[in-house]
């Protein structure tokens, strides 16, 4: 029942409520397409002419420009018609019109306002980002709206705990690497680049502690050995680069002897002097330092190996210039590499697996997420779970799988062996994740014993690049 009769104060309302309405829809449709237009699509479209597309590249290249003033403007707008709303529905229906225009505004804003507009804009992404490219930078440069959104985001970042956020991210790694995904499905890129784009987003947090050699693996020659003894090391090894050791603590490393000029030196009669008269400098980094880092500083400093120390300045191991390449291309090999592969399916379906391979590596091929607790290897993982010294023969089950000590070496696990417990069932906390990574594993497996076989065959495991590449000193600078 109507409660009063319509005014021209009411027309005036609902004239106001129409246009918000309308400015609201369209806001909608111009977040929603901005925000799916990458940079690299406004550019193609800019490449075409017109001034809607340059003006498009401006917006996309700085999204937190816009994307604030333009959430703000969406939320006031979206406030007023409700408030208009309510007032009109009040002064027609009476006691009923705050909940007639409490239901009139959800109805109304969700099908006009969010799903028709943002459905539209999805559908035709380009049009509805050049369509909002002009407006919004309009309005992303109204000094009041501006300074509004500033200062809100500014009280959001000091209200929120930390430093908050300045300008995101608008686009986390997992998001990026589902459109990598979904391009992957769609036969836009191949699985070899999706797999490169997940080692170069993995690459930037990856430190060096990850992808050394480590200690126990490095040779290493004593200060007062002769140049012929540490050449015959060298050869024997294969390595252009030995770290020299002072004598007084096994720890001390003095520098490095290139295997070239060993060879120099014993051609030219020297082999009889003492290796530390040919030492040259070596470069010391900590164990977390990070190794895109260390790649650039090996780039600008011309080095190719250098000594990983932990937190109490002990040798925790070496890194190598094709360690840090590695890391984003995968496994390099050449025709000395010879050791066993790091991964290998065997003829009952158990993998026989090297005690030194990266944990993050196995839970790629077994699609299981190993706890974090300081261990980077599955042989720290199994040793740390059994909680004394190994033998061959203990076992360790986790998330479905069993990983047995198939062979040790003093204290350290050499080599796992990873079998399938029968019969198991995971824990299903209702989300389905469990379910979808048993999915997973059963539909990968059979891909992967193929391309495992043939990796495996053809690719030795992991062999430090500039450290076994005395096969070709002449090569080493």
């Amino acid at each position: 029942m109507i409660a009063s009769s319509f005014t021209t104060a009411d027309l005036w309302m609902l004239i106001a409520i129409v246009l918000l309405l309308i400015i609201c829809a369209f806001l909608a449709a111009a977040e929603t397409g901005l925000t799916r237009m990458s940079k690299p699509r406004a550019t193609a479209l800019a490449d075409e002419g017109g001034r809607r597309p340059r003006t498009l590249v401006k917006l996309v290249s700085k999204p937190e420009n816009f994307l604030n003033p333009l959430l703000l403007s969406l939320l006031l707008c979206q406030t007023g018609q409700s408030v208009l709303t309510t007032l009109l529905a009040d002064n027609l229906f009476g006691g009923w019109g705050a909940l007639i225009g409490f239901f009139f505004s959800i109805i109304v804003v969700f099908v006009f306002v969010e799903a028709i507009p943002k459905t539209w804009a999805i559908v035709n992404s380009d049009r509805a980002a050049l369509l909002a490219s002009t407006p919004v930078a309009a309005l992303a440069k109204f000094p009041p709206l501006k300074l509004v959104s500033r200062g809100l985001i500014g009280l959001g970042n000091i209200l929120l705990p930390g430093k908050g956020l300045k300008q995101g991210p608008f686009v986390s790694e997992g998001e990026f690497l589902a459109f990598a995904d979904a391009a992957l499905e769609g036969d836009v890129i191949e699985h070899e680049e999706r797999k490169l784009i997940e080692s170069i987003i993995e690459f930037g947090d990856t430190v060096a502690r990850e992808v050394m050699v480590p200690r126990p693996d490095m040779v290493f020659v004593q200060h007062d050995h002769t140049v012929s003894k540490a050449l015959d090391t060298a050869i024997e090894h294969g390595y252009s680069r030995l770290p020299v050791l002072d004598g007084k603590e096994d720890e001390g490393v003095i520098g490095l002897a290139y295997t070239k000029d060993l060879i120099k030196a014993e051609r030219e009669g020297g082999g009889s002097e003492l290796v530390s008269t040919l030492v040259r400098s070596v470069n010391f980094v900590p164990e977390n330092k990070l190794v895109n880092r260390l790649m650039r500083e090996m780039q600008a400093q011309k080095f190719h190996l250098a000594i990983v120390a932990d937190e109490y300045g002990a040798i925790a191991g070496l890194i190598t210039l094709e360690d840090c390449l590695e890391e984003l291309v995968g496994e390099i090999v050449d025709e000395y590499d010879t050791e066993d592969a790091e991964f290998e399916r065997l003829a009952d379906g158990d993998y026989l697996v090297d005690g030194g391979m990266n944990i993050d590596d196995l839970e790629d091929h077994l699609h299981v997420h190993f706890p974090e607790e300081g261990w980077d290897t599955i042989g720290g993982f199994v040793f740390g779970t059994l909680g004394h010294l190994p033998d061959v023969g203990d076992e360790v089950e986790f998330e479905g799988w069993k990983f047995g000590v198939e062979q040790v070496d003093g204290r350290r696990i050499r080599r796992v062996r990873v079998a399938v417990i029968p019969g198991w069932q995971p824990h299903d906390d209702g989300d389905g994740h469990d379910r979808d990574r048993d999915r997973d594993r059963d539909r990968d497996r059979d891909r992967d014993r193929d391309r495992d076989r043939d990796r495996d065959r053809d690719s030795p495991s992991r062999h430090s690049d500039v450290e076994s590449s005395a096969s070709s000193p002449a090569d080493s600078t």
